[in-house]
């Protein structure tokens, strides 16, 4: 391994950039793995290509055109034997409409994109040929992760450089019969230049042996930083709890409904490890309305019975507080102090917060990621609720292991409405234990979801001041732009402006996060009143919010959303005993992609079908969150396609940790540079 500036034509500019990409050495160049190839040597037919890739292409020109707009193209209509894409110029010279004429076969290389016509390619290199031009003969060219000022036939030198000079030098640190009959160099040399009989569908779905050596290796290194952190956490002592032999009855006899089977099934799950002296770390899992903060509630109980305390931790001040008015109404009655604690606060009542959860007079306390701020000081943190995990970073759940007091660290609990599908528990829960409330409370009613596009905006519109006229209450959630709070609540504003001038006789309602804390619990409170008939707000209402009379959803923009979140805010209706209704406005036309996760929604309320789904179509970053999976960081593996190798990495990791820690942080240190070290036990 050598420092990557001692690579020829590597200067301090380059230096800096592949800095960048977070390369430093000739090893971490090896490991810059390509991203995809270009294949230049293989004509494909125009019905398998896939937004996205390159490809070379060979038709008939079949029209040409001169499209009106603002900026001047030309529209050249190229078909094979099979179908037929759209080339689209905006820099025009006699050359090209030379070649781009009437019945010319042409040969194309480009990036296929989804257009105004289907499947376009903008700008692509342009061959006129006959019937018997022949094929290039050329190897699959690697595409690599790059940033501005870094070209590809850059970093292709610099890793040709690396592969000649310092391949040999790399280590093998799996047991070999995991290695797929490849030897590392092997496996490198063929993913960065495949020979030029390489079987490029096998490239592209990962599935190569080459691959699948690297790819088992990467998911090891994953599972070993999983593995490692749990250790880490578990190697100070939690206080053991008997199970509470008051507060969990009281507090559910003042409950009108019985548990269900499954919230039974997942207490006791946690009732066993609170009775270790080792830190419970579990995941409950369960879909919109299953009732996981019942069994986070009765999970509080077992500690505070014996004098400890409990913190529960949300990601936003609206779910949080949704929880503190929940926990006052549970345990103020049984004599306990609850406390709550947000970023917001600000002088005095900071500070008398700040105060009791260091003097132990708050029994539970309920905030958001306030809480894990150095400067507050518990008494005697027995257990550590979090909910909607995937919002926070991994680190901050490390944090809470400083909190304990004692020489103890806090059990915790963390929950999850997001349901996850069991290979990505695996992948970024896998130092969790896991449990699944997998059945809902009797008297859900099914949710009826329609699609409809949003020229029929102005027909929804009156169906839903008439149903709200009748009685009923409607949710009309504004989603212009994904992950712009600003411009959402602008919408959503603008919104709440055209319905109070057209429907006066409607008490409407408005609620989006640039507002404050207390503003919005009002108009939350109004609205589970009942005092608002229609309550127009953002995605802040996706988690937690509760209000059983509210029957009619309705998602503007529905297809900017990931299934997932679209399933998340769906779940705030249905939560009584009233038909409820979900209304999903898109704008046409819709991507294969857009239709396809609106299909999905249609036909499915099954939270970890549609998680599944997910998966498949987005991938694990977008599903959890860019905190969550900004630690996993996949440079080969795919999730949703290397699954069936997850288990087997599970097991290699706990081998490799066991036998030959050295070799376990090496490993760390090849496919994880940037993760956290913990100290193994």
């Amino acid at each position: 391994m050598a420092a990557v500036h001692q690579l020829q034509g590597v200067g301090s500019a380059s230096a800096a950039l592949l800095e960048k990409l977070n390369i430093f050495t000739t090893d971490d160049l090896l490991f810059h793995l390509p991203r995809d190839y270009e294949d230049r040597s293989t004509i494909i037919p125009m019905n398998q290509l896939i937004v996205g890739r390159s490809y070379l292409l060979e038709g008939i020109v079949k029209g040409v055109d001169f499209p009106p707009g603002k900026r001047k193209s030309m529209a050249v209509l190229l078909q094979d034997d099979f179908a037929k894409v759209t080339l689209r110029f905006y820099h025009i010279y006699k050359a090209l409409t030379d070649r781009a004429k009437i019945d010319q076969r042409l040969r194309i290389f480009g990036e296929v994109r989804v257009g105004a016509r289907g499947l376009e390619l903008y700008h692509p290199e342009i061959q006129l040929i006959t019937e018997h031009t022949p094929l290039p003969k050329t190897e699959l060219t690697a595409i690599y992760p790059a940033t501005d000022g870094l070209t590809q036939p850059k970093l292709r030198q610099y890793v040709k450089q690396a592969l000649i000079q310092h391949s040999d030098d790399l280590p093998e640190l799996l047991p070999p019969q995991f290695t797929n009959g490849y030897v590392l160099k092997q496996a490198l040399e063929y993913i960065h230049q495949p020979p030029v009989n390489a079987n490029m569908l096998q490239l592209a779905q990962g599935s190569h042996p080459a691959q699948q050596r690297l790819i088992f290796e990467e998911l090891v290194a994953h599972q070993i930083s999983l593995l490692s952190r749990r250790a880490y956490i578990q190697q100070i002592a939690a206080p053991a709890f008997s199970p509470s032999k008051n507060f969990a009855k009281q507090l559910l006899a003042t409950l009108p409904f019985r548990m269900t089977d499954a919230q039974s099934r997942v207490c006791k799950e946690i009732v066993a490890d609170l009775k270790q002296n080792k830190p419970m770390l579990r995941l409950i899992q369960g879909d919109v309305g299953a009732g996981k903060t019942l069994v986070a509630g009765v999970t509080a109980c077992h500690a505070l019975e014996e004098g400890w305390q409990v913190a529960l931790m949300a990601p936003t001040e609206i779910l949080a507080e949704q929880h503190y008015l929940n926990f006052k109404k549970w345990f103020e009655p049984l004599g306990l102090n609850v406390s709550w604690l947000s970023g917001k606060q600000k002088g005095k009542a900071r500070a008398s917060a700040e105060h009791l959860i260091k003097q132990g007079s708050a029994n539970l306390v309920v905030g958001t990621h306030a809480l894990f701020q150095e400067n507050i000081e518990f008494a005697k943190l027995g257990l550590v609720i979090i909910d909607e995990q995937h919002r926070f970073g991994v680190d901050q759940r490390l944090a809470l292991r400083n909190k304990g007091t004692h020489n103890t660290t806090p059990h915790q609990l963390v929950m999850t409405a997001t349901p996850i599908p069991r290979t990505l528990a695996m992948s970024a829960y896998g130092d969790l234990d896991t449990s699944v409330i997998d059945e809902l409370p009797p008297g859900r009613t099914p949710i009826q979801t329609v699609t409809i596009p949003l020229e029929r905006r102005e027909e929804v519109l009156h169906r839903i001041a008439s149903n709200c006229g009748e009685g009923k209450q409607a949710y009309w959630v504004c989603t212009l732009v994904e992950q712009s709070e600003t411009l959402d609540a602008q919408a959503a504003e603008a919104t709440y402006q055209e319905m109070t001038e057209r429907f006066p006789h409607l008490n409407i309602g408005l609620v989006h996060g640039k507002m404050k804390a207390q503003d919005k619990q009002a108009v939350m409170q109004q609205f589970k009143e009942n005092q608002l008939q229609l309550l127009i707000a953002t995605t802040v209402i996706e988690v937690g919010v509760d209000v059983p009379n509210a029957s009619i959803m309705v998602i503007e923009n529905a297809e900017r959303l990931g299934l997932s979140q679209l399933h998340q805010l769906r779940g705030r209706v249905g939560r009584g005993a009233t038909a409820s209704f979900c209304a999903l406005l898109y704008k046409s036309p819709l991507s294969q992609n857009g239709q396809e996760r609106l299909r999905i929604l249609r036909e499915s309320n099954d939270g970890f079908v549609i998680a599944e789904k997910d998966l498949e179509i987005r991938g694990p970053g977008e599903l959890l969150g860019t905190k969550q999976t900004g630690d996993m960081g996949f440079r080969v593996a795919k999730l949703e396609r290397d699954d069936h190798l997850l288990n087997q990495a599970h097991h290699v990791a706990q081998q490799i940790l066991k036998d030959y820690p050295e070799n376990a942080t090496a490993l760390l240190k090849r496919w994880l540079p940037e993760a956290p070290r913990y100290a193994y036990v």
